[in-house]
């Protein structure tokens, strides 16, 4: 049985937060910068140079990508052979949250009650998803959501006859709906299958995947690739200013689900979907 202080676990959520706020994922990065060299449109290519000048400054300077720094979620992978000490595995996290968003100087956006609306002042609580898996390691992954991008997310109970073409409109319906409102070019998570709830946590996690990789199931790694085609096609465009970049990626990952339904969540990234990871 492995040890690990939560300490520890402390210094490296803190960590996290910063780097996930200031530094954009690499293959996020390309995808804009590739997107700023195909876009059809002037207005849009103008867009995307500066949206490329904003992270690489950012990264340069230690600066947060985007004034919205987020609800940081944390996805938990525990090992079934570790022992935490120190204290408890949740308070660990929210005071590396705590000290991340302090020391980074990260805007702090949580409040602690959904009606009340009085700001915690230190951006806890996290949002932690923990999962127990074989092994004696901690993988963390820190996810800042902005809600720009979080409020145009959608979720959809469809019969279980629907067909992918039906997933693909409500895909591409979820985003003509937002609009500009979630800052594009878009990163979307799509979750099919489980419950509710399973359908939202897989969505979310899906967000958190490299925007350059699709699914190991060749069928939804073509459905991806026809998602991110028909966002494409609505013109949006960078900033919703008009152009043929309106997403970056759609990442789909799937959960078996009951005969009866089938649960759709779409999780709308911006295109500063960010996420930063660690393996303790």
């Amino acid at each position: 049985m492995r040890e690990l202080d939560c300490k520890i676990i402390t210094e490296a959520v803190a960590k996290l937060c910063i780097e996930a706020n200031t530094v954009l994922p690499s293959e996020t990065a390309e995808l804009i910068c590739r997107a700023e060299k195909t876009e059809a449109s002037p207005l849009g290519r103008a867009v995307l140079s500066d949206l490329r000048e904003n992270f690489e400054l950012a990264a340069r300077e230690g600066l947060p990508i985007c004034q919205d720094t987020g609800m940081a979620v944390i996805f938990a992978d525990i090992g079934q052979d570790l022992h935490i000490k120190g204290g408890d595995f949740d308070s660990a996290v929210n005071e590396g949250v705590r000290q991340g968003y302090e020391k980074g100087l990260l805007r702090k956006s949580i409040v602690s009650d959904p009606l009340r609306r009085i700001n915690t002042g230190d951006n806890t609580p996290a949002v932690i998803h923990p999962r127990i898996v074989p092994g004696d390691a901690l993988r963390l992954c820190l996810a800042p959501k902005g809600f720009g991008s979080e409020n145009m997310s959608a979720m959809r109970m469809f019969l279980p006859s629907c067909t992918a073409d039906d997933i693909l409109d409500f895909i591409a319906e979820t985003v003509g709906t937002a609009g500009s409102n979630p800052c594009p070019p878009v990163i979307l998570g799509v979750g099919l299958g489980g419950t509710v709830e399973m359908a939202a946590l897989i969505a979310k996690r899906a967000l958190a995947r490299p925007a350059n990789t699709r699914n190991t199931d060749p069928f939804y790694a073509e459905l991806e690739e026809r998602a991110l085609k028909r966002v494409n096609a609505i013109g949006l465009g960078p900033q919703g200013f008009g152009g043929t970049t309106t997403a970056l990626a759609v990442n789909i990952e799937t959960y078996p689900t009951h005969i009866a339904g089938l649960p759709c969540v779409v999780n709308v990234g911006c295109h500063v979907t960010r996420h930063a990871e660690i393996i303790l």
